[in-house]
Parts: structure tokens; sequence; C-alpha cells
């Protein structure tokens, strides 16, 4: 083992490294010693310290770390520390040795699971702000929930005389809002799958785009912006049931209306951005 251990330690560290060696210990967070002291030259640094560290732990996958000296993180080499910290040589330096996050991605390579229920093509979905539910409109006109957890149907809404374009929750879940291709805006109970009162009428052409206000901004949340071909971009209020607001300033199709955090809102017609305080 220790003819292993000083054969590593010679490749890492070659016969040329400087004179004035330094003797470090290695431990853990918690202070346990990783082996005894080893010498060690003044140039190394933080990935020679890792090829040190994965060899003693003899880690098969080399796991990145990194080192701490007097709660000061090491940056750069040994030798650098010292002269700036004016450390003495003739000390035994405490190195301690933190292990850092791996995170792995695992490639989407298969389906994990298909659920049918739609009679024309699937238009736009949304996932419910907890996850665990699912809403989708369609070509078919129709609006339908999805229970995630089950991989089954929940609701099935009718109501949308032409094809469903645009979905959004609300931030807290509770509402579901979606937009035709007739203009028309429809607000669901994703509780029960019934639609909450009648359909809000206004725009003239088909919708393009959802936004609900941010649920810091107001909550319960009862306020959402739409935008539409027609060049308006509308503020509704759920629980009065109408727009309270019209912003007219596009000339062309606005294509997309975000609800910022800081209480504007951005729409964007062809190459040009609005926003509205």
């Amino acid at each position: 083992m220790v003819g292993t251990t000083e054969t590593r330690m010679e490749q890492q560290f070659p016969p040329h490294a400087p004179v004035n060696n330094i003797i470090c210990l290695m431990t853990d967070p918690d202070g346990n010693a990783l082996g005894g002291p080893v010498d060690l030259p003044q140039d190394a640094g933080p990935l020679q310290l890792q090829s040190l560290v994965n060899a003693l732990l003899k880690n098969e996958e080399k796991l990145p770390y990194a080192f701490y000296i007097a709660d000061q993180e090491l940056v750069g080499q040994l030798g650098a520390y010292l002269l700036k910290n004016k450390v003495s040589v003739e000390q035994v330096l405490r190195i301690v040795y933190q292990p850092q996050a791996i995170f792995r991605i695992r490639p989407v390579s298969r389906c994990s699971s298909t659920i049918a229920g739609h009679t024309e093509a699937v238009l736009s979905v949304a996932f419910s702000p907890d996850g665990r539910h699912l809403a989708s409109g369609s070509g078919d006109t129709t609006v339908r929930f999805w229970d995630l957890n089950t991989q089954s149907p929940l609701y099935t809404c009718t109501g949308h005389r032409n094809w469903v374009l645009c979905i959004s929750w609300s931030p807290d879940g509770k509402q579901l809002v979606s937009g035709s291709k007739d203009g028309d805006l429809r607000i669901w109970d994703p509780e029960t799958g019934r639609a909450s009162g009648n359909p809000l009428n206004g725009h003239k052409k088909w919708i393009t785009g959802l936004a609900w206000e941010p649920v810091h901004l107001q909550a319960p949340c009862r306020r959402f912006a739409s935008s539409s071909k027609d060049g308006d971009v509308r503020v509704w209020d759920t629980v009065l049931r109408k727009c309270v607001m019209s912003l007219t300033g596009h000339t062309l199709a606005v294509t997309c209306v975000k609800w910022g955090g800081d209480g504007m809102i951005y729409s964007r017609c062809c190459f040009l951005l609005h926003v509205v305080t």
C-alpha cells in the first residue's frame, strides 16, 4: 500500500519540484485525517491535490474536490499561499478537502407514457404549478385535464367552438384560462373541470398568448392578460368577469404577452416590444 501511494505521488509531483517542500495533512470537513502527513511540492495546486485525494480514497471514478486552508479556499499553488499568508514551511499544513456536487443529466431516450383522448391535434399544453396535473388544448375544441401520477384523464371540458390555441394556469393553480381561434376566452375550475361562468368576449381575432399576474403581486390570483391577432392586449378580471384594460398601441398582430414580476406587461408585435405599467 505504501509503495503504491509513493509511486502515485512521484507520478503527480516529479523530481524537479522545488526543494523546500511542504508537509501537509489532508482532512475531511469533520477533521478526520486522510492517512498521515504527506510531503508536497510548493507548486502543487488544486488539480494535483484532487488526484492525491482520489488516489488515497481509491475512487474508481475521479471526483471533484475543493480545498480549504484556514477556511480560505485554495485556488492557486501552495507556495503562493504560504508566501501571501506568511506561513512557515516547518509547520504541518492542514488542508480540508470538500467534495463537490456532480450533476448528471440522463438523456431523454424514450417516451414514458402515451395518454390518448383528444381526437384532433394537440395545440397547447401546460403543467399545473404543483406539477401534479397537465392541461391540454386541442383542435377538437376541448380542454382536457390529466392526472400525471396515474397518467389518466381527469376532465374533458367542452364549450369552445373553435381550436383551443392557448392555455395558462393561474400561479396558485386554482384556475385555468383557455383561448380559441374565434377569440373567445374561457376560465375553468381544475377541481371540477367545469367552466367558471360565460366566455369572455372582446378580441376580434384568435388568441395568441395568455399571462397571469404574478401571485406575489395579487393573491388570490384574479387578473390575466391576453394577446390577439387583432393587435390588442387586454387585461381581464376573473372576479368582475370583464375586461378592465385594453392596450391598443400595436399596429399589427401581437404574438406574445408576458406579465413581469415588477408589474410590467410585456408584449411583442413582429420586431417591436411594448412595455406597459
